[in-house]
């Protein structure tokens, strides 16, 4: 900003010492050191102010987008959810009309291939029900002589125990 060398520096002090006078410029001196102060304090805090409210732009412009493409994923997905219905519906009527029409025709032997088309499978259960349990439990002696508590002490007793014993 200023060009202010260590000769010009020292020019401007001996003039402000022959114009202020010796007894004045410790005073000047420390209310001029102050007033830059608050300037440069003041710069810096309309410059945060800036700065924060480029970025809220940013960020309002970002959510607006990102609100833009959740809208489009969203149709998307709808679109192709009503699209996979309208085919099921339709696969499903198709072989339900072709399970009675063989059914009508041939009697009980595609009933039986009917029923094995329309029987659920069975959900999947994991081996090891309660697995956790299993792994979590430990001896009492081994609690006993590693110090786990077994028991919550009550206020009174948890007092009584740990008071400091006088000699």
């Amino acid at each position: 900003m200023f060009d202010l060398d260590i000769s010009k520096l020292a020019v401007i002090g001996v003039v402000a010492l022959v114009v202020i006078g010796p007894e004045k410029l410790p005073r000047v001196a420390r209310t001029v050191g102050a007033l830059l102060g608050k300037a440069q304090r003041y710069v810096s805090d309309v410059k945060a102010e800036v700065n924060r409210s480029m970025e809220l732009e940013e960020l309002k412009k970002m959510k607006e987008e990102m609100e833009g493409a959740a809208k489009d994923v969203q149709s998307t997905v709808q679109t192709n959810m009503t699209d996979f219905e309208k085919d099921w519906q339709a696969t499903t009527n198709s072989i339900t009309q072709t399970i009675t029409t063989n059914s009508d025709n041939s009697g009980s032997a595609t009933s039986s291939y009917s029923d094995e088309l329309l029987q659920v499978p069975p959900s999947y259960k994991h081996p090891q029900k309660k697995w956790r349990v299993k792994q979590s439990a430990m001896p009492q002696w081994f609690k006993a002589r590693s110090g786990v508590r077994r028991q919550a002490l009550s206020g009174a007793a948890r007092v009584a125990r740990y008071r400091p014993k006088l000699k």
